[in-house]
């Protein structure tokens, strides 16, 4: 799998169980050819990926997952080959954005409990002492705790945005977002557009977005089928996008899906890396 990469990876400083170390180790052991850790909202993980990834043969790619918003749809974005002159940039654009999404996580856990269901925030926090606690991990405190079966039925149910236990905080300006990465060199990819976008919507935020320096989006993603990424390959094209994709990997946390491969059938051939570099300015 030397001609294979996986860009969009996660880690125990978000929501991950691995740790940046044990990725690259993995991602060596399969033979990936390169590897993009992009923790949501944080870059924490990046110095030890970077270190972690020297001698093994494994290409580590700075990244960060971005919660934005457009209009009222969280979208993510996923910024690559951030560098260690670019974290203060990152640190201080989330840093507003941490403080909102701690606001959300005591709202949550205090709204739940009220409902009966015996969630500590702190008891959470022990649990991840390096990641930015978001509902995933609340999520694994329920299941752990018996309230439901599974991640998925924490989503669509108690935690979903629709539930009333779960206060959505004020997110990124995708436009500014991306036009920030631009500006410091890094090369923005829209992640999973399927996952909040129907296709006519797709292709309106992809008119608005390519503007302010959007530089490419995800074809290839863990979920997707044939004939899902072919579709996107055609918008990609037409709207003059980079390819990018990945796994989603997020270790334990999301059992079934595995770096590289995703559910079996992900192949991110590398030259989506080495086309996406060419966008990154200081590269």
């Amino acid at each position: 799998m030397k001609d294979c990469c996986d860009l969009h990876t996660h880690s125990a400083y978000s929501d991950g169980t691995l740790m940046p170390a044990e990725i690259v180790a993995m991602a060596k052991e399969i033979g990936l050819g390169g590897v993009a850790l992009t923790d949501h909202n944080t870059v924490a993980g990046l110095p030890e990926l970077f270190r972690a990834a020297q001698g093994t043969g494994v290409e580590a790619i700075g990244g960060v997952e971005l919660s934005t918003d457009y209009g009222e749809v969280e979208l993510h974005l996923v910024g690559l080959f951030i560098r260690e002159e670019h974290f203060d940039v990152i640190n201080g654009l989330v840093a507003e954005l941490d403080k909102r999404k701690d606001e959300s996580n005591v709202a949550l856990c205090q709204n739940l409990r009220q409902a009966g269901y015996d969630v500590d925030l702190d008891e959470i926090k022990a649990k991840t002492p390096k990641g930015h606690i978001n509902r995933a991990h609340i999520a694994s405190e329920l299941l752990e705790k018996g309230y439901v079966q599974s991640i998925p039925e924490a989503f669509d149910y108690l935690l979903s945005k629709t539930g009333g236990f779960y206060p959505q905080p004020k997110r990124l300006d995708i436009f500014e977002t991306i036009a920030l990465l631009d500006k410091i060199g890094c090369v923005s990819v829209l992640a999973h557009p399927f996952q909040e976008l129907d296709e006519p919507a797709l292709r309106g935020f992809l008119a608005k977005a390519k503007p302010y320096g959007l530089d490419g989006m995800e074809t290839e993603y863990a979920k997707y089928d044939d004939a899902t990424v072919q579709r996107l390959k055609d918008i990609a094209k037409e709207f003059g996008l980079k390819e990018s994709g990945g796994s989603d990997f997020h270790g334990d946390r999301r059992k079934g899906t595995s770096l590289g491969v995703g559910l079996g059938n992900l192949r991110v051939p590398k030259a989506f890396l080495n086309t996406l570099r060419e966008g990154a300015k200081g590269v």
